[in-house]
């Protein structure tokens, strides 16, 4: 996932905005590591580079 992506995303529940933590890093791309709302208090997690935002019903 690219950092610039942080952008345009936002929290699927509550629409509010989403902190970055990484955890690994490649090539300037987040690999693995999460995406919090403080708004909702909801975690999402990047996988393999890729964002998870299901909101939690669905998961």
């Amino acid at each position: 996932m690219k950092k610039d992506l942080m952008e345009l995303l936002c929290c699927p529940v509550c629409k509010g905005e989403l902190e970055l933590d990484a955890t690994r890093e490649e090539d300037g791309e987040v690999v693995e590591g999460t995406l919090y709302c403080e708004d909702c208090d909801e975690t999402y997690a990047v996988d393999d580079g890729i964002p998870d935002l299901l909101p939690p019903e669905a998961r």
